[in-house]
Order: structure tokens, then sequence, then C-alpha cells
């Protein structure tokens, strides 16, 4: 069974930086990508990055390209970690962040590419003005 555990979020100021976490596991094939998605109060879920850590080729949603980065652990064992390094934090960033699975990256937008999707729980970012 795949799992995704999302950890870090924080209150920080503005101006800083965070990094996420998203420890991944249960992973019974390679080809597989993790995304990272963010939700805002009131808004619409979106996506921020997408990694395979097969190759480690980060996408990126055009918002995010200035001030995040996206990296990852080699898999082993059907386990990984995926990070979202952020800087220059803007108080628009709070939401929570969330990574889901299995991803291909190279569609745009990213696409799921199993019958099951799995999500993480979402770590809260809280940036104060």
């Amino acid at each position: 069974e795949v799992r995704l555990a999302e950890s870090g979020g924080a209150l920080v100021q503005a101006g800083e930086s965070l990094r996420l976490s998203c420890a991944a596991s249960g992973f019974t094939f390679d080809d597989y990508a993790i995304g990272w998605f963010r939700q805002a109060p009131g808004k619409e879920r979106e996506g921020i990055s997408c990694i395979s850590p097969s190759d480690s080729m980060p996408y990126y949603a055009d918002y995010a390209k200035a001030r995040f980065t996206t990296s990852s652990d080699n898999a082993k064992n059907g386990e990984t970690t995926v990070y979202l390094q952020m800087n220059s934090l803007k108080p628009e960033d709070t939401a929570v962040y969330y990574c889901a699975a299995p991803l291909n990256c190279t569609y745009s937008p990213w696409i799921f590419t199993r019958s099951f999707r799995v999500w993480g729980e979402g770590t809260l970012v809280t940036v104060s003005s």
C-alpha cells in the first residue's frame, strides 16, 4: 500500500524559508512521480511541483519556478523522500501543502497513472506578514 506523509509545516514570517518533506513508501513499481500541491483557505488546490525519484527531473508550475525547488532522494525498496524548498515566503503562500502519487510529470496538468490516487494528510504552512 502506497503511503505518503508530509512534514515540516510551520508558522514563519514573510521572507523566510521552509523545507517540507514527503516520506513515501509502499511502491511496488518504479515508474512513478510524486507531486506537491497546496490549498489555501477558500481556494482550489493547485499544483506546485512534480518529480520522479528515478531521474530526479523536476517540473514546476509557472508561479513556483522562481521561489520553490523540489528534489528527491534515490528510491530504494519502494521508499523515498521528496522535498519542497520554499524561499522568500509570502503571506499568500499560506496553505495546507500536500504530496500525491503516483503521477506522470510529463503531462500538463500532471496526471495520476494508476487507478488509485494517494494523498498525504497535508502539512500547514502559515506565513505572517
